[in-house]
């Protein structure tokens, strides 16, 4: 009898003590990450949702505060994965300069880490094959490949001012427009394919059965594309797996893996997505790749003379063995595809910032239409060229500029730790998520008097404000060797859009348009109800 009492005590004890080391492990599990960064000051993060619901209430403008109570290093919690925000110029500088060897890669997000096209692309790639990449990328950039993209975007300007703008008197969604067109010219740019957005096509260069083949493939592609960065929410709150990752990792895969078999569930919809994308992409490269392929020995070889993006890498892919092993066709579809991804929703947001702004302030307005119309007569056809653009245009470049700060697109720029390192005096261990805040940075009054005036002359060259500010104060496009290798695309298509519009256009905020303009926050900004603007189409004689 007393045996029965001592093993069922024995039992309870047992019991008792596996759910404590349970529970012990459980606690040790969430709170490991927080552990490791416990000495860098920050709020105090709730359990298994950290500090989401921060942001969840107040989007990125909750950072600014906490810089300010907490200091340029504080502690920021994403569920369970602190990261590290560094939201001074001088430690910006540090993390992405003076200190890159020690974190050379970008932490990636879950929904970035678990998609195969967006993970071979420069943005995720990491170490020597990102280097190596980088490299042959970057002579794609040079200004006479840019220059010589100008007739292409030009073109699409024009036709979609044209097709969505007409004789004015009218009211748009400018957000949609810039979309189609900043989707257009990367078609034209990166694939040489016409997407046809924001206008009817061009007749095809070419006649027959090939073309309509190519049109049926181009309009195939776009359509899903614009259905995963649409329909689909391929961010934080994307699908039940990513949002449990986010609290419990270990969680993530297992019932990925489970929600792939239901039908109807986000993660099986976001994986057939990708799947078709990369399919297509696929397709797209190699048909591009056989008509560059050198033909055979008894036929004379035609060249591709296409300026676009995807036609110059196959071709710097032949020039040597090693190339064509970096460059292999999955990771060329992938850095394909990020320039739509990259070079589409981001100047789309900055142009719709610009035309937003300027109607509110008819004194910059002002400036700007004198710049313009002194290039020459507004029913003139002349282009500028890349040389008018960096020389005779300086006030576009400051509200371009102003424009940048005053709606950063991207508010956070990520980094990680592949080494121990000291930040700002906080001793950093391997593996930390470190996210520089030039969202912050254009908000800071030491840099920007009065941060919340929108005033273009602040990046006047010869101004005081603009010699006594920190030169990487204003970091829009990140900072260091992992700087957006395709800001001058970006700028370039930006001012050639303004000049076209202004030169025949003005604009005022509609009265639907809802003031304060609101956001959606995801991996870059973006506008929640769309910017709703009138078209006033401009009178010779003013």
């Amino acid at each position: 009898m007393e045996m029965g009492k001592i093993l069922l005590a024995m039992e309870e004890y047992t019991f008792t003590f596996l759910a404590m080391a349970v529970g012990f492990l459980v606690v040790a599990y969430l709170y490991e990450p927080y552990w490791k960064v416990r000495h860098i000051p920050g709020p105090v993060p709730l359990p298994l949702i950290g500090h989401l619901h921060l942001l969840a209430k107040h989007g990125p403008d909750v950072f600014p505060v906490l810089a300010k109570k907490h200091g340029p290093v504080f502690r920021f919690h994403v569920g369970r994965q602190p990261l590290i925000i560094v939201a001074d110029a001088e430690l910006c500088k540090e993390v992405g300069i003076k200190k890159f060897k020690s974190m050379p890669n970008r932490s990636l997000p879950s929904p970035i880490a678990n998609s195969p096209i967006h993970l071979k692309g420069l943005f995720a790639t990491r170490d020597s094959r990102w280097s190596a990449m980088r490299n042959i990328i970057v002579s794609v950039y040079q200004p006479s490949h840019l220059a010589g993209l100008i007739p292409a975007m030009e073109s699409c300007i024009r036709r979609a001012a044209a097709a969505s703008l007409g004789d004015g008197g009218v009211e748009v969604v400018f957000s949609d427009l810039a979309l189609s067109l900043a989707t257009d010219v990367i078609g034209q740019a990166a694939f040489g394919a016409d997407f046809g957005l924001s206008g009817k096509p061009a007749p095809p260069s070419v006649d027959g059965v090939a073309a309509a083949a190519e049109k049926a493939a181009a309009s195939e592609f776009i359509n899903m594309h614009i259905y995963s960065t649409t329909s689909l929410k391929m961010d934080l709150s994307g699908s039940l797996s990513t949002i449990a990752g986010t609290f419990l990792p270990f969680l993530q895969k297992p019932l990925r893996q489970a929600l792939l078999r239901i039908p109807g569930s986000a993660d099986r919809e976001i994986t057939r997505v990708n799947g078709e994308l990369r399919r297509m992409m696929d397709a797209i490269v190699a048909a591009r790749a056989a008509e560059a392929s050198p033909a055979p020995a008894l036929a004379p070889r035609v060249p591709h003379k296409s300026k676009d993006f995807l036609s110059v890498v196959l071709a710097a892919r032949e020039s040597d063995a090693s190339t064509r092993e970096l460059l292999s066709p999955d990771y060329l579809s992938a850095l394909t595809y990020e320039h739509l991804l990259a070079g589409s929703a981001t100047t789309a947001f900055t142009l719709s910032s610009l035309v937003y702004l300027v109607a509110n302030h008819p004194e910059v307005e002002e400036k700007l239409l004198k710049e313009i119309d002194a290039f020459g007569p507004r029913d003139d056809d002349r282009v500028p060229t890349a040389e008018d653009l960096q020389t005779k245009f300086p006030y576009l470049d400051q509200v371009v500029k102003e424009s940048m700060r005053f709606f950063m697109v991207s508010p956070l720029v990520a980094r990680e730790t592949s080494e121990k390192v000291t930040i700002g005096g906080y001793a950093l261990p391997k593996g930390t998520w470190v996210w520089m805040a030039p969202g912050v940075l254009a908000k800071d009054p030491v840099n920007f008097p009065e941060p919340e005036v929108f005033r273009p002359e602040r990046f006047d060259p010869a101004g005081d404000e603009q010699r006594r500010r920190h030169p990487y104060a204003f970091i829009p496009f990140g900072i260091g060797p992992r700087v957006c290798i395709g800001q001058k695309f970006a700028l370039q298509e930006i001012k050639l859009a303004v000049i076209h519009l202004y030169q025949r256009y003005v604009f005022r905020h509609s009265p639907r348009m809802e003031s304060p303009l609101e956001f959606q926050f995801g991996i870059v900004l973006n506008f929640k109800h769309g910017v709703k603007l009138q078209v006033i189409k401009r009178r010779k004689d003013c």
